[in-house]
């Protein structure tokens, strides 16, 4: 029997010093699939933790080891860094494409539907027609920028691939 000294409790179960750090340790184990700056970390001071300290490692070894966490925290900045320009740009390419698409409201468009459709032998049928009418404003769904159209009293989300015309046909 363990002594209390060597128990922890926590939300009401006392159990001993190992068989909480072994259950802690199997929950971030579990989290983590990949090493990232604090597992470099932890494993650093586990390291340091269980040395023998009879004959401990050279200092060089851990100067080495330091360098390559400063490089690893400065590669995950570097990384984050990136991903906010690309999600700044992406965004920017959105709002200059929605103001684009604005500048359509009020015009005459032209876009083409594709349905599919399967017939009683099972034999898959693409089916195309062109709609006509008139942009009445532009959306954006799940990043993506649409335009709304009106044609023959209904509406319609257009994508931007399916549009083959803006303004007047020709007559």
């Amino acid at each position: 029997m363990s002594n209390s000294l060597n128990t922890i409790t926590v939300d009401g179960v006392t159990q001993s010093m190992e068989s909480y750090n072994n259950s802690q340790a199997g929950k971030q184990t579990g989290t983590q699939s990949a090493l990232d700056k604090d597992a470099f970390l932890r494993l650093m001071v586990t390291q340091l933790q269980y040395q023998d300290p009879l004959d401990p490692q050279d200092n060089s070894a851990y100067v080495a080891e330091l360098a390559q966490f400063s490089a690893l925290e400065q590669m995950t900045n570097v990384s984050e860094g990136i991903t906010n320009v690309s999600k700044l740009v992406s965004n920017l390419d959105t709002s200059v494409l929605v103001g684009q698409l604005s500048s359509m409201i009020g015009q005459e468009l032209q876009w083409t539907v594709t349905t599919t459709e399967t017939d009683e032998e099972g034999n898959v049928r693409q089916n195309s027609s062109t709609l006509e009418g008139e942009v009445t404003g532009v959306s954006i769904s799940d990043g993506t920028p649409t335009v709304i159209a009106t044609s023959d009293g209904k509406t319609y989300q257009v994508e931007i691939g399916d549009i083959t015309r803006v303004g007047k046909g020709i007559s």
